[in-house]
């Protein structure tokens, strides 16, 4: 394994150009191990990921709102955009620092769709096809919770969720659920595709999951 990791750091240039272009997950998880763009770790999981670009790219929102809506990616990029500067962290240990996110908050799309009474969760899916996350309305609420169409002053590529994706910027990395395809408003949280392995529901970096002591601004 020390051979492999030192290997992995020689070759992380050639590596991370490969990583970019394919979409398959490495079933062993060994991949996690190489450098990836900036510090950055991919993960997926399932084996391929299709690409969705600005002509065929939707976002739902619906639930529990009066308005459910579907919007494709031009009309997410002509509402008002937001940067956040912020630390990424992973629940495995390994952390981006002043990493910049921009796009659409959250809760300008909800407020858009009309959240009814009786919500009081977030659910989101993906359009990998198996993975979900949820976020508390109030969590969902926050200003520091984007639908984010950039990340590190580019548009988010495809090996980093895009192109939209959401980031929790308080929270662990698993929060911030990539290929972003649907928000739907529930009237409970339901675990995350992570959370029904055993990690927190509630994610706040350094007073969840007992992974590390990082600070939580």
């Amino acid at each position: 394994m020390l051979g492999l990791g030192v290997a992995g750091v020689a070759a992380g240039p050639f590596l991370q150009r490969a990583v970019e272009g394919v979409t398959s997950k490495d079933p062993t998880g060994l991949s996690g191990l190489l450098p990836g763009g900036g510090g950055f770790r991919y993960y997926s999981v399932v084996a391929s990921v299709p690409t969705r670009t600005a002509e065929d790219y939707t976002l739902t929102v619906d639930g529990l709102v009066d308005r459910p809506v579907t919007y494709r990616l031009a009309d997410l990029q002509a509402m008002e955009q937001h940067r956040i500067v912020h630390d990424v962290q992973c629940v495995t240990g390994w952390r981006v620092p002043g990493t910049p996110f921009e796009g659409v908050r959250l809760s300008a799309l909800l407020d858009a769709a009309g959240v009814r009474g009786g919500a009081g969760a977030v659910r989101f899916s993906c359009f990998d096809g198996s993975y979900s996350e949820s976020l508390t309305l109030e969590q969902a609420r926050r200003d520091d919770v984007l639908v984010a169409l950039r990340m590190q002053d580019q548009p988010v590529s495809h090996a980093h969720g895009g192109p939209v994706r959401l980031y929790v910027a308080p929270m662990y990395f698993y929060k911030s659920a990539k290929w972003l395809s649907g928000i739907t408003l529930t009237p409970s949280v339901e675990p995350g595709y992570w959370e029904r392995y055993g990690y927190d529901v509630d994610a706040w970096v350094g007073r969840s999951n007992g992974r590390d002591d990082a600070p939580t601004g």
